[in-house]
């Protein structure tokens, strides 16, 4: 099978060009910083737990770690310390994430939707004084034809 190198040169810039499209779409660039922000985060949330509530809670309860918990049924050695690790682990980091991050979150969001000015949706018939949608030319309720 032979190569028609000249074919593939004659192809590249539109092969670059279509990649450079792709890569520069907004979507690619936001999912790329997503995931980078995302990876930095985690790390951020891991050492909160990790390192301030875990201690905390093992300082509390006296027990700094569950992996060697188990018990024995019926001649078998059942180990449920690691899940519960796992399971704490979960639940701080949940609490960690709403209490750092979504909670003042919204907080933020709810100021800022106070202070901007919101377009009304919808206006009142002027004869039967329904609520009717602002682009609506006639009343759904009472049939009126309703000014713009």
């Amino acid at each position: 099978m032979k190569v028609d190198t000249n074919k593939i040169k004659k192809n590249m810039p539109q092969v670059l060009q279509g990649f450079k499209n792709f890569i520069l779409r907004g979507n690619a660039v936001d999912l790329a910083v997503g995931v980078v922000i995302g990876a930095s985060f985690n790390n951020l949330i891991t050492a909160i737990v990790k390192d301030l509530l875990t201690p905390t809670i093992s300082a509390v309860a006296r027990v700094p770690d569950f992996s060697g918990s188990n018990f024995v049924l019926n001649g078998y050695t059942i180990s449920y310390g690691n899940f519960l690790n796992n399971l704490i682990s979960f639940f701080l980091v949940a609490v960690a994430i709403y209490f750092l991050v979504i909670l003042p979150m919204n907080t933020l969001s709810e100021r800022v939707n106070r202070l901007r000015p919101r377009k009304p949706t919808h206006k009142a018939c002027p004869e039967c004084l329904s609520e009717i949608p602002i682009g609506a030319k006639r009343c759904a309720h009472c049939g009126q034809v309703v000014s713009q």
